[in-house]
């Protein structure tokens, strides 16, 4: 005993897990050594039982055995025993519609050898082979007797439906070339937006190379606005310590152009005026003694 939890492997003659009932000693073994409840004791128990039925003469790998285990385990074990039903149902159901049909087959058979007036002791190897194809047939068309008037409706059935399977097969692929051809399309559009999207993904870095050099000029443009306006302020504070006068700034020359501009425009109207007298010549002073 190695504490609450311990890792062992049960063996198929555990003499912990072969009793039905828990006797007292199982009870202490569960709860001391285990470390589990008497009920995950039970569960241990089925537990032990299934992995012997499953590994038979097998070793049953180890596992640790707690609460969060045993559970798993018994939940394994629970829906095993369920399957294991089911199939053993199924397999009834199967050899019981097994038997029905065999004993259909002999029903259908002893009718035929008695409509023509046979036994299946009188017929030779062939004959009753043929015989049992026709049983066989007749079974697979679910058809009552072995008459030709019934044989005839049960192909005519069947004809109907292979002419029905197949004008469906041709329509599936009438639809399926359909589909292949708007599949065609897609692939050719889906190729056709993925050099699109390349050529947009390009155009982008294009764009935002365009864009970043932008910005770069901007940030010198800023910057050299920034210390011109810097050389501005300190060529105007250098003219404001040495005195210059007003009149002389370049705001002040401009007015003054502009003055010079607007004579320029009157005199230009006399200059018009002077023009027949620029032919004459001189006056000569006379000067009197």
């Amino acid at each position: 005993m190695n504490g609450a939890r311990e890792t062992f492997r049960f063996s198929q003659d555990s003499h912990y897990f072969q009793k039905a009932t828990l006797s007292l000693e199982s009870v202490f073994y569960c709860i001391v050594c285990l470390g589990l409840p008497v009920d995950m004791c039970e569960k241990n128990k089925k537990v032990s039982k299934w992995l012997s039925t499953v590994f038979g003469d097998q070793t049953i790998p180890e596992y640790e055995v707690n609460t969060r285990t045993v559970d798993i385990l018994y939940q394994l074990a629970e829906a095993s025993e369920v399957r294991c039903n089911e199939t053993s149902l199924l397999i009834e159901d199967q050899k019981q519609k097994t038997s029905e049909y065999q004993a259909d087959g002999v029903h259908l058979q002893n009718v035929v050898l008695q409509g023509v007036g046979l036994s299946s002791g009188s017929l030779s190897k062939p004959a009753s082979d043929y015989l049992s194809a026709l049983v066989a047939n007749a079974k697979v068309l679910g058809v009552r007797d072995t008459s030709l008037s019934s044989f005839v409706p049960a192909v005519n059935n069947l004809t109907n439906e292979l002419l029905e399977s197949e004008k469906t097969d041709r329509r599936l692929d009438r639809e399926l070339n359909a589909l292949r051809n708007k599949l065609g399309s897609v692939l050719v559009l889906r190729k056709t937006f993925q050099e699109d999207i390349k050529k947009t993904m390009k155009a982008q870095e294009v764009e935002s190379a365009k864009a970043e050099e932008r910005l770069l000029n901007m940030d010198f443009v800023k910057a050299k606005s920034k210390d011109l306006s810097y050389r501005n302020k300190k060529a105007e504070d250098q003219l404001t310590s040495r005195h210059m006068e007003n009149r002389i700034s370049h705001q002040a020359l401009m007015e003054l152009s502009e003055q010079v501009y607007t004579l320029k425009q009157e005199i230009l109207p006399l200059s018009k005026k002077l023009e027949p007298y620029r032919d004459l010549s001189p006056v000569k002073k006379c000067f009197i003694f």
